[in-house]
């Protein structure tokens, strides 16, 4: 079990848990941009299946980390 420094900050933790392109959709495989945490599990989905499933899920989620906002911004 890891245990996090005293000095550790909650913007730490958010930026150490962003997701990468090397985060893949549990449905699909495409790129991951939201997470969901249920208990002590995770499951990453892409956009279109995070909306999908999302009614359902946000039930019984503890977390629901969503950056699909990512992919309207101009590049």
């Amino acid at each position: 079990m890891s245990q996090l420094a005293p000095d550790t900050t909650a913007m730490d933790l958010t930026s150490a848990h962003e997701l990468t392109a090397s985060d893949r959709c549990d449905s699909c495989g495409a790129q991951a941009y939201i997470r969901v945490s249920i208990g002590e599990s995770e499951l990453l989905f892409c956009a279109h299946h995070g909306k999908k499933y999302q009614e359902k899920l946000s039930t019984i989620a503890s977390d629901w980390h969503d950056e699909s906002d990512r992919l309207s911004e101009q590049r």
